[in-house]
């Protein structure tokens, strides 16, 4: 169990991470979370919905590891995990700077033979 928990914190699943992030709920959530730290019952008084279904979500978000939680009490505080985060706006950050430099060479290419073919 432990080695899953640092697994997924080096190398998070991005597949379980945009599914997380698929859910308009959940990201609402995660929205709140980058303000601080909350519970669930804080997480879920926006949202349209019982606590058992927000304690669903907030697991969802857990095994993608976007949340980090912890229970003192009664009270599950949650918590956003910037690392996970971060990872897939690496991954979007790849794919928009690969799509830029191909419309690039288009506009390049289009510029150079503007004219030709008329």
């Amino acid at each position: 169990m432990v080695k899953h928990v640092l697994n997924q914190l080096l190398e998070p699943d991005l597949d379980l991470v945009f599914h997380a992030l698929a859910d308009p709920g959940r990201r609402s959530m995660v929205e709140r979370l980058s303000e601080g730290p909350a519970s669930v019952s804080e997480l879920g008084l926006p949202l349209a919905m019982s606590l058992a279904a927000v304690v669903q979500h907030v697991q969802v978000l857990e095994a993608s590891g976007l949340v980090l939680s912890h229970k003192v009490g009664r009270t599950r505080t949650c918590r956003i995990n910037p690392a996970v985060l971060r990872s897939a706006e690496h991954w979007i950050t790849q794919r928009r700077a690969r799509w830029e430099r191909t419309l690039d060479r288009l506009g390049e290419y289009l510029a150079e033979n503007e004219g030709e073919g008329q």
